[in-house]
């Protein structure tokens, strides 16, 4: 008999309660207490199976206990390929600010995140900013954002505007590439770049993701081998069919995904 305890398994008695789990673990200072996902007491009767978590309100969770929660979730194959990973991202507006985040939550390894810009009023209908954070470079905010999604990445963060020919120099030695730019040429900068100087380096871009379309005409389509492309490849911003937080989403979801199904070898190259 057993209970799962902060994702550990721990041996369970008839009888015993939340408060003798919280004295056998050393965790009577925990003021956050779950059963089965749901808020609980001392009081509260336990049972065979039962999951339950401990915690200190405020307390940031170790670097040990990140990963055990992680491979709890993900399988220990999964994260311990994920966590030795780097992906460069291009751009941190709707796309690259959610595919970070994505990313970090996933415990990728690290991140190495460039855009030259600073948060606007205008960028929080859809990118992941905060009120607070108006005025501020996006590396810097996005950073201290993922530092509270998951403080145990590495993020690297260039603030500068790229230009084609640094593409291949900034991000050589990522394993994957991730083009999150808002300005045309600099999509088709971002490929050239990618195919000429980049080569073992996986690339996901974008095009194609406007307004308020049907969710699955956003799609992942394979260009090359190792290159890919998200979105309906149409839409584009317009009066009336503006970026929007959702379907922006979608597609920087896409994006984040694909990044994992490359890193973990989903996809068939040979094809």
């Amino acid at each position: 008999m057993a209970l799962l305890v902060n994702e550990k398994e721990v041996p369970f008695h008839t009888g015993m309660t939340l408060a003798d789990l919280a004295r056998a673990q050393g965790g009577d200072a925990a003021d956050i207490l779950l059963v089965n996902g749901y808020p609980a007491t001392v009081q509260t009767a336990l049972f065979d199976g039962d999951q339950c978590w401990l915690w200190k309100r405020g307390k940031v969770p170790s670097a040990d206990e990140m990963q055990h929660l992680l491979y709890a979730r993900h399988s220990p194959g999964v994260q311990a390929c994920l966590q030795e990973k780097v992906v460069g991202i291009m751009g941190l507006g709707g796309l690259g600010s959610v595919v970070a985040i994505a990313l970090a939550r996933m415990g990728i390894g690290s991140l190495l995140l460039v855009d030259y810009d600073v948060v606007e009023p205008t960028n929080l209908n859809r990118q992941q900013y905060f009120v607070d954070q108006i005025g501020q470079k996006k590396t810097t905010a996005l950073q201290d954002i993922l530092r509270r999604v998951n403080p145990h990445v590495s993020v690297v963060t260039i603030d500068r505007r790229l230009a084609e020919d640094d593409i291949g120099v900034v991000f050589k030695g990522v394993h994957v590439l991730v083009e999150c730019f808002d300005d045309p040429a600099m999509k088709a900068a971002g490929l050239r770049a990618a195919l000429h100087h980049l080569p073992g380096v996986f690339y996901v871009g974008a095009s194609g993701l406007a307004g308020y379309g049907e969710n699955n005409a956003i799609r992942t389509r394979r260009l090359y081998p190792g290159i890919y492309l998200v979105g309906d490849e149409v839409s584009a911003a317009a009066p009336g069919a503006g970026l929007m937080a959702a379907r922006v989403g979608i597609a920087a979801h896409h994006q984040a995904n694909q990044v994992v199904r490359l890193l973990l070898g989903a996809e068939n190259e040979a094809e």
